[in-house]
C-alpha cells in the first residue's frame, strides 16, 4: 500500500513539474494543480495509512491521526481558491495580449 501511494505521489510530482516547465499558461495551471494534489496526498499519507481505524484519540490501540486530514481539507480549499485566481489572471492576460505564452517577449525581440 505504501509503495502504491509513494508511486502516485512521485508520478503526480513528475507530471506537475513537467507541465509547469511548459511555455503556455494552461499547462502551467494544470501543473500547479497536480503539484498541489501531490502535496495533499503526501500530507494525508503522513497520518499513517490504516484502514477502518477511527480518526479520534481514545483508548483504542489502532487509530488514525486526525491532524493530516484537517490539513488536507484546508489545503484543498486554499488550492481551489488560488487556482480560480490564477485562471482569471491567465484569462485576462490572454484576452489582453491575444497570446498565452508564459515568456513575455515582444515581436521586435523575435525579429532580431
Amino acid at each position: 500500500m505504501e509503495l502504491l501511494v509513494a508511486s502516485a505521489i512521485g508520478l503526480l510530482t513528475a507530471a506537475g513539474i513537467y507541465l509547469v516547465l511548459r511555455l503556455r499558461t494552461f499547462p502551467v495551471i494544470l501543473g500547479i494543480s497536480l503539484l498541489t494534489y501531490a502535496v495533499n496526498v503526501f500530507l494525508f499519507a503522513s497520518g499513517r495509512l490504516t484502514i477502518g481505524a477511527p480518526p479520534i484519540l481514545t483508548d483504542a490501540t489502532n487509530y488514525t491521526d486526525p491532524l493530516p486530514q484537517a490539513l488536507v481539507l484546508t489545503a484543498i480549499v486554499i488550492s481551489f481558491g488560488m487556482t480560480a485566481v490564477v485562471v482569471m489572471i491567465a484569462l485576462g492576460a490572454y484576452l489582453g495580449a491575444d497570446d498565452d505564452h508564459v515568456d513575455d517577449r515582444s515581436e521586435t525581440e523575435d525579429a532580431s
